[in-house]
This record gives C-alpha cells, structure tokens and sequence, in this order.
C-alpha cells in the first residue's frame, strides 16, 4: 500500500506587494532583496482572508484535480505556525468549511517542514490502513507574524497554501521513503518574540540570518543524500526536486553540491517569498497536472527549531 497524490492545488491572497512597493522606511531596493535572496515579490493577506481560507480554497482546488468528494476524505493534516486561533486547530476549521463529516482533522507545526512533517504522519496512517483518502495542507499567513520595521525578516515572508490528496492504493506509485528531523538545540535562532505561555503575545518573527542560511545548505544536502542513500539511487534519477523556498542563494548551492540540473530544480522564490509552510505544495500547484509527467520527485525542507526533512514521491 502506498499513498499516491492524485491531487493538488495551491492559493494565495488577493495583494500582491512587489519589492518596490514596501515602505521607503525600510531603507532597502529591488536590487537588494534580489540579490540577497531572489525574492521579486510577496502575496500579503488583507483582513478577509485568514490561513483557514487560503488552506479551503487551495484544497477544493487539490479535491477536484483528484475528482474526490467531501465525503471521501477521512483525515485532514494542516501544517501551520500561524493558525487562525490558538484554538481549536486550523484543520478543524477547513474540515467546517469543505463540510467534511467523517475525518480526523489536526495541525502539525513545523515551521517551514511542516508540510513534509504532515506527508510523513498522513502517509503512516495510509499504509497502516487507518485512513483512506488524506487531505494535506501546508497554509500560513506569516505576514502577520514580521515586524514591518525589521528589513532583515519582512523582505523574506509572504502568504499562501498549498495542498495535497492522497490515496492509498496498491501501486508502485505514490510517496517512497520519508525522513524528517530535529534538532532542538538551534530553537534560538529562528524564534517569534513572544507566545502564548511566555508573553501571552503572538511575538515577530526573530532570525539569526547567518546561521539559518549555513544550516539549511547543511540539512539540505544531509537529508537529500540520505533519500537517495536509503533508495539506493543517484542524483540523475531524480526527475524533479523541489525545496522550501527561503532564499535563491542557499538553492544555488544546493544545485552546486549536489550536481544536479538546474532545470530539474523547482524555482517559485520570486513569485512568493517564503512561505513557510505552503512553501512545497505551493510551488508543487505551479506545475499543476504538469507534475504527474514526472516520475522520482524529492522535497526538501529546513525550518525553525531546527526541523528539516526530505520525502521521494513517485508519479
């Protein structure tokens, strides 16, 4: 029994806010930000739009592409660290939404791995045979989360959702191996200001830029070589790779380690900014039914904590 995709969709707010449209105040250029990071522009959700309502409409998008109804889904996984409430969980939230009636729903926050962070727990519930149809979703409107004074993280974050259908079917299809990661040393350098048991505040986003980016082109390459490791492959079997999207230059070398081609490197960087954890599925929904003409695709994330992992799915 293996967890096949067989649909995906992605969503992002109505506002768009290029580079050249953030605040004079934050003393930065187009130039700057693109050469730092690759970013042209971020989607910011306005005060309608909520990281449930992006994660609905991302998923009825996945559900019709995969042709499954409401009633079909028996498990929702939302990965997010910028949930509409403290509580109850987001999940419970777009299962109210899709009108979903007999599904487990919960979140899983892992930051920016969170959404390989919820493959890995919706495809174990898959093969034991204890769901069906999962609905996986990585949404964030991490917008609400910077501190618009603070150029060093503001540039960097954008909003959107991303999500998957899996299936459990019998076939040579479907997600292969998952390894997922932590590291609980590095919590300081990718951090908020503040929490619900600490400041009683949701907090800005704070970052140690210089150790993030070492450490996502550390983990990157450790859980790539892994994946191929444990399923005795190369890189030039890999069809397509696509990683959290957090900075151009850490995907750059990336490419340069691993030897692999450019043009088999999924790139949204520029469209969205990072976003966090709809990052993956999100650039996955670019190619739409696109993706099912590949066969070896591997993602990749890092994120705050320090979590990271890497997934091979095959189409």
């Amino acid at each position: 029994m293996n967890s096949v995709i067989i649909g995906l969709g992605g969503a992002l707010p109505k506002k768009c806010i290029l580079n050249s449209e953030l605040p004079e105040s934050l003393d930065t250029s187009d130039e700057w930000i693109m050469q730092r990071t690759g970013i042209r522009q971020r989607y910011v959700a306005e005060e309608d739009e909520t990281t449930s309502s992006l994660a609905v409409e991302a998923s009825r998008k996945a559900m019709s592409m995969a042709n499954v109804s409401p009633d079909d889904i028996d498990l929702i996984v939302v990965a997010t660290a910028s949930g509409d409430y403290t509580f109850p969980s987001t999940a419970t939230v777009v299962q109210r939404e899709l009108v979903v009636k007999n599904a487990a729903a919960f979140d899983i926050s892992a930051v920016c791995s969170g959404f390989i962070y919820a493959l890995d727990v919706a495809d174990s519930r898959l093969k034991l045979g204890k769901s069906k149809c999962a609905l996986v979703i990585g949404a964030e409107t991490f917008s609400r989360l910077l501190d618009w004074n603070d150029r060093s993280t503001c540039v960097l974050f954008g909003d959107g959702a991303g999500a998957v259908v899996l299936r459990g079917e019998n076939s040579d299809k479907g997600i292969l191996s998952s390894l997922i990661y932590s590291d609980g040393t590095n919590v300081e350098h990718l951090k908020t200001s503040g929490g619900v048991s600490t400041t009683k505040t949701i907090g800005y986003v704070l970052m140690n830029g210089k150790e993030v980016f070492r450490a996502a082109i550390e983990k990157f390459n450790e859980s790539l070589q892994a994946l191929l490791s444990l399923n005795n492959m190369t890189i030039e079997d890999i069809d397509l790779l696509v990683p959290h999207q957090a900075n151009v230059r850490i995907i750059e070398k990336l490419i340069a380690s691993s030897g692999i081609e450019r043009e088999k490197v999924l790139i949204t960087i520029d469209k969205h900014a990072n976003t966090s954890a709809a990052s993956i599925p999100l650039a996955m929904s670019e190619l739409g039914t696109g993706i099912f003409t590949k066969k070896n695709v591997v993602l990749l994330s890092m994120g705050a904590g320090f979590t990271w992992g890497a997934t091979l799915v095959r189409f």
